[in-house]
């Protein structure tokens, strides 16, 4: 018979990362559903306000032949991505705060603009709409994800992975992130990987090299990492490690005790809040996208 993936354990590189976070933050983040409507809860930050623009942007360049990708002026495509995201809805509770972000945003597209490289090259669009593969059938577990850029490498008929990063750190030496990257890219297209970069639009004008993961050794690793999410949802330890909350945690609670505002609903149906962040600790609590 096969797998039933209904049944199955989702893990994504979001989802890894929250749990060894804090597995009360996984729990909140990927478990938890608001009483009232029965969904899904997300914290909107201005932080990922930028990266949701900004990302936003370059995958619609991503699905278009590479001749077209800059037909329409960029700028235009980060308005339209940015009205989205203005005011509460981004998290921002004044304009000057609003103003700095949308300015780093633009200053994002003017480098991707001026210094296309990759994206104008030719690329590789992984025909799912959200690429998936069996971890471990045994285990009834799933690893999925989106890769922001496949650069196609034709004199060797392999693909490049790029992961776009819009915050203003440098990502984490220990991240799963290309490992489960490699994993996904690997199990979901047919083309040798090559290479990877990460590409921080934040200060390059070019791609940050990185060495590619050992595809034996990044299974083992994601394996361990996801059998242990689906031991502690079976034995329902998922709370935080720290009695009062960490940093990890302590926001989305406040959602749900009722601290936060409702500010709508994602296209992923989820419903979103934000609070009344400064500028100082989103940029001190946000993630690297």
């Amino acid at each position: 018979m096969p797998p039933d993936k209904y049944s199955a354990l989702w893990t994504s590189h979001t989802s890894i990362s929250d749990f060894l976070k804090c597995p009360q933050s996984y729990f909140l983040k990927h478990i938890y559903r608001h009483p009232g409507t029965n969904h899904k809860i997300k914290l909107m930050t201005p932080s990922l306000a930028l990266g949701s623009a900004v990302h936003e942007v370059l995958e619609s360049l991503s699905v278009l032949p590479r001749e077209k990708r800059f037909s329409e002026p960029i700028m235009e495509k980060f308005d339209s991505a940015w009205a989205k995201v203005s005011g509460r809805r981004g998290g921002f509770f004044d304009k000057d705060t609003e103003f700095r972000y949308e300015t780093r945003g633009r200053a994002m597209m003017r480098r991707v603009t001026e210094n296309p490289g990759p994206i104008a090259r030719l690329a590789v669009k992984i025909q799912k709409d959200l690429p998936y593969f069996w971890l471990s059938e045994e285990d009834n577990i799933i690893l999925c994800g989106k890769i922001d850029w496949l650069e196609y490498l034709p004199e060797t008929d392999s693909v490049h992975i790029i992961d776009f990063k819009t915050g203003k750190g440098e990502e984490d030496a220990e991240s799963l992130q290309l490992p489960i990257y490699h994993l996904l890219v690997h199990h979901c297209q047919h083309r040798r990987v090559e290479k990877a970069s990460y590409w921080y639009l934040e200060r390059e004008d070019t791609l940050t090299d990185k060495a590619l993961p050992d595809i034996a050794q990044a299974r083992e690793k994601i394996l361990a990492v996801a059998r242990q999410m689906k031991l502690a949802r079976q034995l329902d330890r998922l709370r935080c490690p720290e009695e009062s909350g960490c940093q990890a945690c302590r926001p989305l609670a406040a959602v749900v005790r009722g601290e936060a505002e409702l500010v709508g609903t994602d296209e992923y149906g989820y419903d979103t809040y934000v609070l009344a962040y400064s500028a100082a600790t989103d940029e001190k609590a946000s993630v690297v996208l």
